[in-house]
């Protein structure tokens, strides 16, 4: 039973009960485009539960990425504010921890709905799990002066609120809620801990390849706007995109995304020309969580994260040394000291390698270490693995964690990246800890502590790391010359 009306869900052989497609909010079409979400209708009489709703519209990932990156393109259409629900025990006051996930697909695609998000896993091993759809893009995060900003993490937010409300009717416990998300919706859940609305609707986070660091300032916000609208040959306001039909927003979309990358030029694109999206969070400035944010996080990064973008497409054979020392200054370190200590550990390496090394910590590494740093207790992990894909270049790269983290790895999704045979040991040991760290708060190694201060009961910094890899240990500081290089960076 919900606040909106009864649901009717489906027993799977494991005694896995699942509720799918249950509405959080109103469709985000018609007089509420564009604006805050709204309640749902609610409904008489018991609503079936036993197919996915509707997902946010999206274009499609362009290739090699729609091969690589599992997503459902059919199921797009108004309805798309709806949520799944997987439960060991489909009745009142169970008690138990609860998952809520927020996919990624830098704010412009994925779903909650993909079949590689499937939460049976976690509610066999005890937890309740939750995957969200909510509004990408244009709809959900470009800026439009005269309607509020942000409006996909308003529809986490809203999300996160009927699972307070509705979660104990699922058997778990309002009261033990962890959100978790990866990439995009990883920066969401850093966005999601400086917001006062969020606060108090989850006791736990779990942010997998992204933190809070990745947010435009209204001014690059605004450029973003401009130049989309002049694409369009629009004004740039909520009437004029509401009244671009989807099948010519959506390709549009695409195109400006390829075009931040092909001509990354901060005169036009304001920040995102550094991160190349031009849909994300819009913030006036960064605010890191303090101490007493309270919320446990559990944190990291993947090892390779950028060689997802490169070595598909080639890209990782195309970078000379000039673009390498361009990007490492474009980053704030000093090319010559930089890349002297990134050869030490990787001797021999091409300038696209040592691309992939900078960039990875740019992007994710190092921002996973400051948001560590900020809330004493945290807890850091890194993935290591190496996929075989690309006879063995792609790495341990963006994403390739994902079906190791939902024990998911016989979903054919995710052949394209981790091929025929990734470790089931692997995946016992990454599922399992993120359902300890959603049950304890502990997911079983050493806090990160990168101050070390008495008050802490530590005089000398503490940054243990569980490394997920052929042998998954921790360690007590991985990489430590490079991270030191960030020092008063990023």
């Amino acid at each position: 039973m919900t606040r909106q009306g009864a649901v009717r869900g489906r027993m799977s052989g494991l005694g896995v009960a699942s509720f799918l497609g249950i509405p959080f909010a109103a469709a985000p079409f018609g007089p509420r485009r564009f604006r805050a979400p709204e309640p749902p209708t609610p409904w008489v009489g018991v609503r079936e539960a036993h197919a996915y709703g509707a997902t946010a519209p999206k274009a499609p990932y362009a290739p090699p990425f729609d091969a690589l990156i599992p997503e459902d393109l059919d199921q797009d259409g108004e309805n798309c504010l709806n949520l799944n629900v997987w439960t060991p025990q489909p009745g009142p006051n169970g008690g138990l921890p609860v998952l809520v996930w927020l996919h990624g697909g830098a704010f412009s695609n994925g779903s909650g709905s993909a079949s590689a998000y499937h939460g049976g896993a976690f509610a066999r091993d005890g937890v309740v799990c939750v995957t969200v759809n909510y509004r990408l893009g244009v709809d959900g995060f470009l800026h439009i002066d005269g309607v509020p900003d942000n409006r996909g993490l308003l529809d986490q937010i809203a999300a996160l609120k009927w699972v307070r409300e509705n979660i104990a009717s699922f058997g778990g416990d309002p009261d033990r809620v962890t959100v978790f998300g990866e990439s995009a919706g990883a920066m969401s859940i850093g966005a999601l801990l400086g917001m006062e609305e969020a606060r108090g609707l989850f006791r736990r986070a779990a942010l997998q390849s992204g933190a809070a660091h990745h947010f435009l300032r209204p001014a690059s916000a605004a450029l973003i706007t401009e130049r989309l609208a002049g694409n369009l040959g629009i004004a740039p306001t909520a009437e004029a995109f509401a009244a671009v039909p989807l099948a010519e927003l959506l390709p549009a979309q695409g195109k400006l995304r390829a075009e931040v990358g092909s001509r990354p030029d901060p005169a036009l694109w304001g920040e995102a020309a550094l991160n190349m999206m031009p849909f994300e969070p819009v913030l006036p400035e960064l605010t890191l969580p303090g101490p007493d944010c309270g919320v446990d996080l559990l944190v990291g990064s993947n090892r390779e994260e950028n060689r997802l973008f490169m070595v598909p497409t080639e890209r990782m054979d195309t970078i000379t040394e000039e673009r390498l020392r361009l990007v490492v200054a474009g980053y704030g370190l000093d090319p010559d000291t930089a890349l002297a200590v990134y050869r030490t550990d990787r001797p021999g390496a091409t300038p696209g390698e040592l691309f992939d090394a900078v960039v990875t910590d740019w992007f994710y590494r190092i921002p996973a270490l400051r948001l560590a740093e900020a809330v004493p207790g945290s807890h850091v992990y890194e993935f290591a693995w190496r996929s075989p894909q690309y006879g063995g270049r792609l790495g341990a790269c963006h994403a390739s964690e994902l079906g190791f983290v939902f024990d998911n790895l016989a979903d054919p999704s995710y052949a394209p990246m981790l091929g025929d045979h990734p470790p089931q040991p692997l995946a016992d040991a990454m599922h399992g800890a993120w359902v300890a760290f959603a049950t304890t708060g502990d997911p079983g190694w050493a806090a990160y502590d990168g101050a070390g201060t008495a008050t802490r009961g530590a005089v000398a910094p503490s940054r243990t790391t569980m490394v997920f890899g052929e042998q998954t240990a921790a360690e007590p500081d991985p990489r430590p010359a490079e991270r030191a290089l960030w020092s008063g960076v990023r």
